[in-house]
């Protein structure tokens, strides 16, 4: 199995020459040929044959679906149910789609393809929260911790930061401006040198989704929610978000991450080729995700608003039968 231990989680990326051919005639240096030689053609199967399980996320995912399943472990032995489907989400597209992109073979390409990084964008910060979500964790731990850990997460969920953030146009401005801020400036590039950076963005897309899409699907007990037509609206309007940001770097005339690409000299892929097919991915991958959820919050809507109906209707029915009872006594 080959991996490339110097873009892996356990250790610093790969760092381009010096000064690279395309500004300056050299050839490039011995790390940017080492790269090309320890890296295969990217493939399915380099999906799997390049898999890492030694990172600190590796840690976290294990130790986050053990916490899960021990909290619904606690809710059976005292009787109560957990619906299945929320267990499976959380594990599977949840925890699971965070895995597949950040210890799979995927993360040994993604400081050398940005179609590949492009990818992990759009699973850390649109797919997975998604699932997450619907995994309902808070009200898991709400139902299975003690009294005093209870309330102290009480607190930090009703603390003013998070009323702040999950606040739904503080969380929508979060979710629009960051992908910005991150490739159309030189923060784009430090990820690309420094390990830290790397990973902290990996974090930093999976919180940004967490904070739009939590209190956009609303099962666990979050301030701030608005009602369904204001969260369908915020939805609508990141479509043409992904649309333009696709298109963008699909058209931009400057390779993203300045001389990074070319300086690793890989010889099976294009860099221009493939900023190309990454603005794809971002723009199809953005404009299906958000359609898909918009459809989900109109489900939830009408679903709402039938169990409202028959709400009313119950209501209705025991006056009438108060009425009835008063006048029978009369």
């Amino acid at each position: 199995m080959l991996h490339v231990d110097s873009i892996s989680p356990a250790g610093p990326p790969l760092t381009p020459a010096a000064t690279s051919s395309a500004t300056t005639g050299v050839t490039a240096g011995d790390g940017v040929l080492a790269a090309e030689a320890a890296a295969p053609p990217f493939s399915i199967t380099a999906v799997f044959t390049e898999a890492r399980l030694d990172s600190w996320l590796a840690v976290g995912l294990v130790l986050a679906a053990g916490l899960y399943l021990y909290g619904v472990h606690r809710l059976r032995l005292r009787g109560d149910r957990w619906p299945i489907t929320r267990t499976i989400f959380f594990l599977g597209p949840g925890l699971g789609g965070i895995a597949s992109v950040t210890v799979s073979g995927l993360e040994t390409y993604d400081t050398m393809l940005l179609s590949v990084h492009m990818v992990q964008h759009m699973v850390l910060s649109m797919i997975s929260p998604i699932f997450l979500a619907l995994g309902a964790p808070m009200t898991l731990a709400l139902r299975t911790l003690p009294t005093s850990p209870r309330k102290r997460l009480l607190a930090v969920v009703h603390s003013r930061i998070a009323r702040v953030y999950t606040f739904p146009l503080v969380a929508f401005a979060i979710f629009v401006v960051n992908p910005f801020a991150l490739y159309f400036t030189d923060l784009y590039r430090h990820t690309l040198e420094h390990a830290w950076a790397h990973e902290l963005v990996h974090a930093h897309f999976i919180m940004t989704g967490c904070v739009f899409f939590w209190p956009m699907l609303g099962l666990d007990p979050l301030p701030g929610r608005w009602p369904y037509p204001g969260r369908a609206l915020l939805m609508l309007l990141s479509v043409p978000f992904h649309t333009v940001l696709g298109l963008t770097v699909m058209q931009s005339t400057t390779l993203f991450g300045g001389d990074w690409y070319p300086s690793l000299g890989l010889s099976w892929a294009d860099p221009w080729e493939d900023q190309v097919l990454a603005g794809g991915i971002l723009w199809a991958g953005g404009e299906f995700v958000s359609v898909t959820m918009l459809a989900v919050l109109v489900v939830q809507w009408m679903r709402q608003a039938e169990r409202e109906a028959r709400r009313i209707d119950r209501e209705l029915d025991r006056q009438e039968a108060r009425q009835r009872a008063a006048e029978a006594t009369t």
